[in-house]
């Protein structure tokens, strides 16, 4: 990489980080993939029970398998042999886990977590259940305020997502937000996560790549 982009990527971390820190969360750089799973292990109890939200990005860096071969209590979403009442109890259990980990639609240089979702449990998890939540995001996701988060979930992240979960959106035909109004829309509760009441209880790690939407 450039050595001035990367002064430049360094900066906008750093500022990131010691904000999400006035915020209350804990804050963490992280190189690569492989130094993000040596994170998760320190950050990780063995034998506890884990739980994830839906992402690439957990995927694209090797979480899931982390979750599925360590020594964890995993509740895996994506166990093909899941039936929708299954899920549904997942996602209730969720709130019980030790653990919830996921990423976030984006990460505002004010230490803000901006999240949209469709059903609900992603956003509810981080909010409140689980004792420890964390949330891996590459650093393609940190924008200034929270109006260029939303537009980054507009322009990008919504019709993305919708195209891979093939909904039968407008924004996964034409590739930009309608505001549409029909069943399939995957954009119906928007989230701000500012400071926390139990200081530590989310951490943010940052990864020094471009990762999912």
């Amino acid at each position: 990489m450039d050595k001035n982009l990367l002064w430049y990527l360094e900066k906008k971390v750093g500022k990131t980080i010691e904000a999400l820190k006035r915020n209350n969360m804990d804050a963490y750089f992280v190189k690569d993939e492989s130094e993000l799973r040596e994170k998760l292990k320190e950050l990780l109890k063995e034998k506890s029970t884990v739980s994830v939200g839906g992402s690439m990005t957990l995927f694209e860096t090797g979480v899931i398998d982390l979750l599925r071969h360590g020594e964890y209590k995993f509740l895996d979403r994506y166990d093909e042999h899941l039936t929708p009442a299954d899920i549904k109890k997942l996602y209730r259990d969720t709130f019980y886990a030790d653990t919830y980990i996921c990423s976030t639609n984006a990460l505002t240089e004010a230490g803000e977590l901006y999240n949209i979702d469709g059903n609900g449990n992603r956003v509810a998890a981080m909010i409140f259940g689980p004792d420890q939540v964390i949330v891996i995001t590459g650093i393609n996701k940190i924008v200034k305020d929270l109006k260029e988060a939303e537009d980054r979930v507009k322009r990008l992240a919504a019709p993305i997502n919708a195209k891979r979960l093939s909904k039968n959106t407008p924004c996964a035909k034409v590739g930009y937000c309608t505001d549409c109004n029909i069943d399939d829309r995957i954009c119906s509760d928007y989230v701000v996560l500012k400071r926390q009441k139990t200081k530590g209880r989310i951490k943010v790690i940052i990864v020094g790549k471009e990762l999912g939407y």
